[in-house]
């Protein structure tokens, strides 16, 4: 058993003992203000658990994506896919606060929470257990609560901290009922034992198996920021540090589709459950009031929170169709690893351009691109891929996407409708996208540079490096994507 979970041990025990020891250290040096040690000491712990997945990789050593185990943690290369995209948005919120949070007390604690929230992303993906599953999402979650809320002087920090929280705690008590439900049903909490014995429930239970599943679909959507749980969103991303924001963003959003695919795709397909017209018309409802919301926002963190719900419904395309086309599953993997990195650089460089210029107004954003040239070049790359330009990486996550809708038009008459709702929301993206574009370099010609934060910078580079080389050459992750995304006739792992 243990060579089989070793991977989510090895990233317990690197993040989990530095992420309690800086606390400890930092007492023990009597220092509050000193960002930078704890910063690299967080960052060192984070490339050493990548690189270790990566590692098991390279050698062979994943086993192929089964979503269905005995043990309560499987290390497969689902999981492991997921463990790199979301080890990935903790190093870019790590590295965008070593300005951000220069001048700010209690570096330790705050680097501290970013590691224990990245140990429970980490293990949702890795997690086949209920209850597993639910400890990982409130290790995941609990810390996020107090980092949103960590500006505990500024009013919109406690406002956009305290609704999270109540909404937080609201999914929380939602996906423990769909998990007492389960265990009456089935006694069991592996998620494959209760799968399997739906499959031959009394028919006088289903509705009691429809209910868990749907209090699921409930409690994740919550997270995931799918229409209509999405309330709490905008304002908990506007209020919240903006590095903090990505974190969620492109974090915790991602931990939310690991479990909801093990649970609820999975669930549908085993149960022959003909949910996915629900799950499209989700989607398309995501999509569309994600993006109409998004133009009318003057804010920019407001307006791209509001587009992280549109890919919400877009990366939710591929779990609607998962059961009659390979794509599916596929593209919504390759959308999720994309824009972790989209979504992740766009909000760095909104903590870059607040800790440089204290502003998030796009009217105040004029000649932005003169000003911080490089973090504007940055943002704007990030907006392209997320709008799926080509020849960026984004592009070719939502052509797999939609090639999976139109694929699965031969079981479901409505399938392609999906490629369409999500080509027409990927052209009306583009509307507030060039907006932002249009303020940073058409506009406030007279505007001179302004020294940028340099850690920005390092995450502006990567990303474009990413987006740009991997849209440009984006074999290798279609073919780590093909091999992460599990395939739906796979069964019980002995």
């Amino acid at each position: 058993m243990l060579e089989i979970n070793s991977t989510p041990l090895v990233i317990i025990a690197i993040l989990g003992t530095v992420g309690v020891l800086l606390p400890v250290i930092s007492i023990a040096r009597k220092e509050r203000g000193s960002n930078s040690f704890y910063a690299v000491i967080a960052f060192a712990a984070l490339i050493i658990s990548i690189a270790y997945v990566g590692y098991q990789f390279i050698s062979d050593n994943v086993l192929p994506s089964a979503l269905f185990s005995k043990d309560v943690l499987v290390d497969d290369a689902f999981g492991g896919f997921f463990a790199i995209a979301l080890l990935l948005v903790a190093i870019f919120t790590t590295v965008g606060s070593f300005n951000y949070m220069r001048k700010q007390n209690y570096p330790a604690v705050y680097y501290s929470l970013i590691l224990l929230s990245t140990i429970g992303m980490v293990l949702v993906a890795y997690s086949t257990d209920l209850v597993m599953l639910f400890v990982a999402w409130e290790l995941m979650s609990i810390p996020t609560y107090v980092l949103v809320g960590f500006m505990k002087k500024n009013p919109s920090s406690n406002e956009a901290a305290l609704k999270y929280f109540l909404f937080g705690a609201l999914s929380s008590a939602i996906i423990v009922y769909g998990i007492s439900l389960s265990y009456g049903l089935t006694g069991s909490t592996n998620i494959g034992e209760i799968i399997q014995a739906y499959s031959t429930l009394d028919p006088s239970l289903l509705p009691l198996a429809l209910l868990s599943v749907g209090m699921f679909i409930a409690g994740f959507g919550f997270k995931m920021g799918l229409v209509p749980f999405h309330q709490w969103l905008p304002d908990a991303y506007e209020g919240g540090p903006p590095t903090i924001t990505a974190l969620l963003a492109a974090g915790t959003k991602k931990a939310g589709f690991a479990a909801a695919i093990r649970i609820i795709v999975l669930g549908m397909v085993v149960l022959n459950l003909d949910w996915t017209l629900a799950l499209g018309v989700i989607a398309v409802m995501t999509m569309t009031i994600g993006n109409v919301a998004a133009i009318m926002q003057k804010n920019l963190a407001r307006m791209l929170a509001y587009s992280s719900i549109a890919h919400a419904g877009y990366i939710l395309i591929g779990l609607a169709i998962a059961p009659y086309s390979s794509l599916g599953l596929q593209g919504s993997l390759y959308q999720i690893l994309n824009h972790a990195v989209m979504k992740g650089a766009a909000f760095i460089a909104v903590a870059g351009i607040v800790t440089t210029l204290a502003v998030t107004n796009l009217d105040k954003l004029k000649g932005l691109g003169r000003r911080m040239p490089i973090t504007s070049l940055g943002l704007a790359i990030s907006l392209l891929a997320l709008a799926g330009v080509p020849p960026l990486a984004g592009f070719w996550s939502k052509i797999m996407l939609f090639e999976g809708a139109l694929d699965a038009g031969s079981s479901i008459w409505w399938a392609p409708w999906l490629a369409i709702a999500g080509v027409l929301n990927s052209a009306l993206s583009l509307a507030y996208y060039g907006w932002i574009m249009r303020k940073m370099y058409f506009e406030g010609e007279t505007q001179k540079r302004v020294s940028e934060p340099k850690s920005v910078i390092a995450i502006m580079v990567f990303s474009i490096i990413f987006l740009v080389g991997l849209g440009v050459y984006p074999d290798p992750i279609i073919k780590f994507v093909q091999f992460a995304a599990p395939t739906l006739s796979l069964g019980l792992m002995p």
